[in-house]
């Protein structure tokens, strides 16, 4: 009875992880993370592009439809993050043109202003250069000084619906 005994005091101790053990797992669950995590970022900028991109089409196309439906004319311009009266019936209602973008900013209808008849734009976006110019890689030409879509002064990106 006394060896059994013996060999349970020897199967406890030899039951634990080893520090060296332990070390090394650490590491290897910091490498998959240092690996994992500029991908999960990368795929949650895209995600965050092509809902902005999604939204974008959405507006220009209710302020292209309210044009067809009004002779080519457009409703007055307004101040950021406030939808045209008359266009409330043509926007979808999935977009909320007072809350912030997908990228952050606000949204804004410019009528006959910055150089532009009509333009659908964001203001004080939280995304980087380089992140627009992926938006205009995948909506326009991936230039943000010419095509539809165009950095502005003053922080602004504009889809350029009718120069």
């Amino acid at each position: 009875m006394a060896r059994f005994v013996v060999h349970k005091r020897v199967m406890r101790r030899n039951a634990a992880f080893t520090l060296v053990e332990i070390m090394i797992v650490v590491s290897i669950i910091a490498l998959l993370a240092v690996i994992a995590v500029p991908s999960f970022l990368r795929a949650r900028q895209q995600a965050q592009n092509a809902k902005f991109i999604n939204a974008l089409r959405v507006a220009s196309g209710a302020l292209e439809l309210y044009a067809m439906e009004h002779n080519g004319a457009y409703p007055p311009d307004t101040n950021r993050g406030v939808v045209p009266p008359a266009l409330l019936q043509y926007l979808d209602p999935t977009l909320d043109f007072t809350a912030q973008t997908p990228i952050g900013g606000k949204w804004d209808w410019d009528f006959n202003v910055f150089g532009t008849r009509a333009a659908i734009s964001v203001v004080d976006s939280r995304a980087s250069t380089e992140q627009m110019t992926q938006i205009d890689e995948n909506y326009d030409d991936g230039d943000l000084s010419s095509g539809r879509f165009q950095a502005k002064a003053n922080g602004r990106y504009s889809e350029i619906i009718e120069k």
